[in-house]
Order: structure tokens, then sequence, then C-alpha cells
């Protein structure tokens, strides 16, 4: 789907999957995502994802990585996952490159639009690592609330990441979509 930004929105395919991870990687890990903002490359070592989790997600009847290209190039993408009245947006990356320039902004609120026309949900739920506080204070500025509930990080799985520091949780922030 074209967007009024220039931006195109489309469903991932088998096809993506290196080029997901990869953007995923850029924008989370190693020197390469000391570029943008989103960097974990101070509390994480390791990967951030990798095919088989890609895949997973592109084949799952109930989620969908929503690709978003600009000039046929993948510069952002994101899991939209149906669980039941809410969705859960997942593995949001943006080009290390662009980062800063709003296109973040115009991805969550057309994957909000989505999921609301789609499945019909009336809330947004995602988890954040809860030491994020700049990330944190990002999703709060897009109306998304600190719920103070939070989940362990998975500790010892390195398809997570490999932590560098012992304080790690999730936290679950949630948004209205009305």
């Amino acid at each position: 789907m074209n967007h009024p930004t220039g931006l195109t929105f489309r469903d991932a395919t088998d096809a993506d999957v290196d080029t997901l991870v990869a953007l995923v990687e850029s924008a989370y890990r190693g020197e390469a995502s000391r570029v943008g903002w989103t960097t974990e490359a101070d509390i994480l070592d390791g990967q951030r994802t990798d095919p088989e989790g890609v895949r997973e997600i592109v084949k799952s009847p109930d989620s969908r990585l929503l690709v978003v290209e600009r000039d046929g190039r993948a510069v952002a993408c994101c899991q939209l996952e149906h669980r039941g009245e809410y969705a859960y947006f997942g593995m949001f990356a943006v080009s290390p490159a662009l980062q800063g320039e709003g296109l973040g902004k115009v991805v969550m609120a057309e994957a909000e639009r989505q999921v609301r026309e789609t499945w019909g949900v009336t809330e947004m739920h995602m988890t954040v690592i809860s030491v994020r506080d700049d990330l944190i204070a990002w999703y709060e500025r897009r109306g998304y609330r600190r719920t103070g509930k939070t989940s362990p990080f998975p500790y010892g799985d390195e398809r997570f990441g490999i932590p560098r520091r012992d304080d790690l949780r999730f936290e679950l922030l949630v948004k209205p979509l009305v």
C-alpha cells in the first residue's frame, strides 16, 4: 500500500527474511546501530533475531511482519500479532541512518491503523526493556502508557542476545486504539 509519505507498506514474505534480519540487527546491535538512537549495544551483545525467528512470524496465521519500503528498499519493519482483544507490536526497527526523521512515528501510526481496521482490536501492547528510558519516553509521547507489569528477560537464551548487565526485564506498555 502506498502512503502519502512515499513509503510502501506490505506484508513480508519468505523472500524478505534475510533483509529483515539485517535491518533489525543494524538497528539494535553492534557498531552500525550506534548511528541511530535505538541501539541496545551497551546492554546486549549477540543477536537480536535470526532467520528462524523472522520466518516464524511470516508464517504464523495470527502474525504479520510489516515491511516498510522507500524507493524499493526496506527501511523499517514491525511485527503485528493478533491476540484477541488487542494486538502485540514487536520487532520494530528503523534503519539507523534514517532514525530521527519521523519515520518511526509514521510506521507506528500506520501499524495502529491497520490492526484497528483488520482485526478490530481496541488496544496495542508491546514490551520494552525496562532500562530503556529514552525509548519508553518516546513511546509515551505516542500515547503508550507504562503498566508497571514486567516479565523476565530470557537470560541464557542467546536467541535474544547476550546481556551485559543483570537487571534486564521487559515492561508492558499499552495504548488504547480509539
